[in-house]
């Protein structure tokens, strides 16, 4: 496991330098068939990491391979799942708020998670029996940290604001009174709950498996919750339906 974990952490590096150069240049976008960009950094970052993955003979699940049936997928008892790169409306918008997210799942539980943020060069990772650590500046932090303020803070997202988390925000507002409200984009706002920044992100707008994975991963091996608001239990993954349904991570 370990050295998978070495793999995914180089494979999502490698993608982040591939983003940084599309990052610094001139970012031209298409559109996807439902009308979401697509930048040649998605296209860049995918092909970096799936150089790394196959020698693991694993198989890889990612936005790119969403056609495959689920026929073929139900028997993978181990796979990856992937987002070469979260947050394309933060990369378009030049931000910085945007990641590469690399997810090991067996048997439809996240087991291992690596978040890299190329901007900021900042490295999330968690993994079973291991837990989870944030890697910045040399330093190896082990997640969660412990915070110095007691307000209760809840992460929102910067670019899918929806009715219903406005609604569950106020409710929040009612039980902790004056609590704080983070913006941000794609699964840094995982990563901000993980690291026991923030105490609660709802998300109540549609997401997809590889959104979500890897964030999940670090989440969960940080001692945090990561609930399917449907089923109230644990989301698991490599589902017939890669639509997931809405969660809460605290």
């Amino acid at each position: 496991m370990k050295d998978l974990l070495e793999i995914a952490k180089h494979a999502a590096i490698a993608a982040g330098n591939e983003i940084l150069e599309v990052y610094n240049g001139d970012i031209k976008v298409d559109l996807k068939d439902d009308k979401s960009p697509l930048t040649e950094a998605d296209r860049r970052a995918h092909v970096a990491i799936v150089n790394y993955l196959e020698k693991t003979d694993i198989p890889v699940l990612s936005e790119e391979g969403k056609s495959i049936s689920f026929e073929d997928r139900e028997s993978w008892n181990k796979l990856w799942i992937v987002d070469p790169l979260d947050g394309t409306k933060e990369f378009i918008k030049r931000n910085g708020e945007f990641t590469v997210n690399i997810a090991l799942i067996e048997n439809g539980i996240p087991v291992m998670g690596v978040i890299y943020v190329p901007v900021k060069n900042v490295l999330y990772y968690g993994m079973k029996d291991l837990g989870s650590y944030k890697e910045t500046g040399g330093q190896v932090i082990q997640l969660p940290v412990k915070r110095t303020s007691s307000q209760f803070v809840a992460v929102g997202s910067r670019s899918h604001m929806s009715e219903e988390t406005e609604a569950y925000f106020n409710e929040l507002k009612n039980e902790h009174g004056d609590i704080e409200i983070v913006s941000m984009g794609s699964s840094l706002k995982i990563c901000l709950v993980a690291e026991g920044i923030a105490d609660v992100y709802p998300r109540f707008a549609p997401t997809m498996e590889w959104d979500t994975a890897a964030g999940h991963a670090i989440a969960k091996y940080a001692g945090k919750k990561f609930l399917d608001f449907q089923t109230k239990k644990e989301m698991i993954y490599n589902r017939k339906e890669l639509l997931n349904n809405w969660f809460i991570v605290e």
